[in-house]
């Protein structure tokens, strides 16, 4: 397994952490679908926008079914008692606030929390697809992503440079460096991933950002 691999199954398993059972949970498209591996489907519910209620991973080639696929056309399992309905409905759903959590990808953060996650300039994109409906509708969002991008620049940013998916901030942002929490329009570095220090989220991040992390609590500006 690459580095890269190891890093996206860190950052799912941590956002696991953030979903309380009994929740109904919509994952994205990438890192969010690893989310699966690390839930208990039994207590968390998993929802895909193209019409599936009880969304479970599958560990097995013989377990696979052509037609049972997420809203990123990944093969999935249903779990027993999983309910499946029309697009139109499972907008509805998310529409209508009966989303827990929603578990996004992201192209860039910025320091206030706006996401961009559907279309970098100059590249052709297939469309928003649900991710605008799930900002609106649901009622955590966490954001996921590699701290930067194949370049090395930072994803978290102080402005997006890229078309933003909603006016609605996102909740968390979890990274291969770090978790980062958003209120009020105030970045906060509240956990440092296993292995990382903070000088090293502080060299890969553009965005302005507070400590908030056990004993050191301060903005970047006093500390550096």
């Amino acid at each position: 397994m690459s580095a890269d691999a190891t890093s996206k199954e860190r950052i799912a398993m941590r956002a696991a952490k953030e979903i309380i059972p009994g929740s109904i949970v919509n994952l994205g498209i990438g890192i969010p679908t690893l989310v699966s591996k690390f839930i208990n489907s039994e207590d968390i519910f998993l929802h895909t926008e193209n019409g599936l209620l009880g969304v479970k991973d599958i560990f097995e080639e013989d377990e696979i079914d052509p037609l049972i696929v997420n809203a990123g056309k990944l093969p999935v399992g249903e779990t027993i008692g999983a309910s499946y309905f029309d697009s139109a409905e499972s907008f509805s759903m998310i529409r209508g606030g009966h989303i827990d959590v929603a578990i996004l990808g992201a192209l860039q953060v910025d320091e206030t929390g706006c996401i961009a996650n559907w279309a970098i300039p100059g590249q052709n994109i297939l469309g928003v697809g649900g991710a605008m409906d799930l900002m609106a509708g649901a009622k955590k969002i966490i954001a996921t992503t590699m701290h930067t991008n194949k370049e090395g620049q930072s994803k978290l940013v102080k402005l997006c440079t890229y078309p933003i998916t909603s006016i609605r901030k996102i909740d968390v942002l979890i990274t291969d460096l770090g978790v980062f929490q958003f209120k009020e329009g105030r970045c906060t570095l509240i956990e440092l991933m296993p292995g990382v220090e903070l000088e090293e989220v502080v060299q890969h991040t553009e965005a302005s950002f507070e400590v908030n992390i056990k004993n050191l609590t301060n903005t970047v500006d006093e500390i550096f």
